[in-house]
């Protein structure tokens, strides 16, 4: 095995996965509103996610098939649509939350296996990053489908561990008032990627 090339995309992955985006925005929210257990399985949603992306990624790769833009298009309007029903839920929630409850009465709030995933495949396009991402680290060792297998497990790992100090971190500084001003921060940072990436793929479907 390669071990620069290896650490050099171990340390790429973990700069990519520790920006702040739509799944990250939705771990905070989850984390802070519903608490640590339910963000993990939020998580462990989006690595799913992530699973079935490569895997449609390496395919592609392995047989040269031919991408749809107007059909990755369309799909990424739908993903778009569905986080911004996911922020403005989030909104809400947080707006109509009292600044101070009893800890009984603290909603369930949103996140969970099926939303992580949900929003971690809500843009078909990664498909596209991870077919020009991956070919850059196809050579860590002699075989195409031991490398993918490397690179596959890498990425699930880091961005479970990147995601889990998110987790960590919100359980240690949230409170009842921190937790509704961080969802509201969360629903915004969501509502926004939401808006840019309607604007983008309209624009994109009418060229």
């Amino acid at each position: 095995m390669n071990t620069a090339l290896t650490a050099t995309y171990a340390l790429t992955v973990l700069l990519l996965i520790a920006t702040p985006g739509p799944v990250v925005a939705l771990i905070v929210n989850t984390a802070a509103a519903s608490g640590s257990r339910k963000a993990l399985f939020t998580a462990v949603g989006t690595n799913w996610a992530s699973l079935v992306l490569i895997g449609a990624a390496a395919w592609i790769i392995m047989t040269s098939a031919a991408i749809d833009k107007a059909w990755l298009n369309g799909m990424s309007l739908l993903g778009c649509l569905f986080i911004g029903y996911i922020a403005v839920g989030t909104l809400r929630e947080a707006l109509q939350a009292p600044v101070e409850v009893a800890p009984s009465t603290v909603p369930a709030g949103r996140g969970g296996l099926v939303q992580g995933f949900m929003v971690g495949i809500s843009n078909p396009k990664d498909i596209i990053f991870f077919i020009s991402f991956f070919p850059q680290f196809i050579q860590i060792t002699e075989s195409f489908g031991k490398s993918m297998v490397v690179l596959s497990l890498l990425w699930i790992a880091i961005d479970f561990a990147v995601l889990s100090l998110y987790i960590f971190a919100i359980g240690k500084i949230a409170s009842q008032r921190s937790s509704r001003l961080i969802s509201l921060a969360s629903g915004v940072a969501l509502l926004l990627i939401a808006i840019v990436g309607l604007g983008y793929n309209l624009r994109e479907l009418a060229a």
